[in-house]
């Protein structure tokens, strides 16, 4: 999945976002675990908030998208920030990963990895260049919030420039959210539609997948308050530790 027109708009529709808690702790677990310089990739880095605030804060950052309109959307900030020169982007679909050497973490959030279709190789991609020992911290929506706040209901957002509607259908077979976009333009009146699937995966699967490819899920905590998990939970965030190199593997 990639968003293309919704990209220039994602951070207005997305406004609520706590970006500061979500640097705050993902920078913690980092120190936590000794990396508090050298190489990590933002994977799915959307319109790239996080990513420069880790470049701000000294880490080498690799942003990575399979939409160019997310990328260039980081590239313009960046520019504005003075940090053109301070990180990598690269469009790439994360079932495709190709880095040209390791990194010392990773980091997923707003549930990317809900968007993909193969988990197991997602994961294993993730890992495949990653040092022992290194950290990956990602987020995923949780089944609750598939059945029961996505479910088959939608979404409207008004902002000066554009109104976004957000249509959902829940898929209890195949597991997994149908999700259309549908984008109108106050001034041209242009409209944009766009649809792509979230996939859901418990808490069994994932942990699975991380053991399979040489991780160590350390924490699982809600992804929102980052406090303990409860039954209503709408995201999940995971702490996971790279137990060898993939030569080791």
């Amino acid at each position: 999945m990639a968003y293309n027109e919704f990209a220039y708009f994602y951070d207005e529709f997305n406004g609520e976002a706590d970006y500061d808690a979500l640097y705050a702790h993902i920078h913690a677990k980092l120190k936590e675990h000794g990396i508090q310089d050298g190489i990590l990739a933002d994977l799915g880095c959307g319109t790239g908030e996080l990513t420069l605030m880790l470049t701000q804060a000294g880490y080498d950052m690799i942003g990575i998208d399979q939409s160019e309109e997310m990328l260039c959307v980081v590239r313009d900030k960046a520019e504005q920030l003075g940090l053109s020169g301070r990180l990598l982007l690269l469009r790439q679909d994360l079932l495709k990963l190709d880095l040209y050497g390791t990194i010392r973490g990773a980091v997923s959030t707003f549930d990317t990895f809900n968007h993909i279709p193969d988990l197991d190789t997602a994961i294993a991609n993730a890992g495949f260049f990653m040092e022992k020992g290194g950290v990956f911290l990602f987020d995923m929506n949780t089944p609750y919030k598939h059945r029961n706040v996505l479910g088959d209901n939608a979404f409207t957002f008004e902002e000066e420039d554009a109104a976004c509607v957000w249509r959902n259908h829940y898929d209890a077979a195949n597991r997994r959210v149908e999700i259309t976009v549908d984008i109108d333009y106050h001034e041209t009146g242009e409209h944009f539609h766009e649809q792509f699937c979230e996939y859901t995966y418990d808490l069994d699967t994932i942990r699975t997948a991380l053991e399979k490819h040489g991780f160590a899920l350390e924490s699982v905590c809600d992804g929102e308050t980052f406090g303990p998990l409860t039954e209503d939970s709408q995201r999940y965030f995971f702490c996971a530790v790279k137990q060898y190199t993939q030569l080791e593997g």
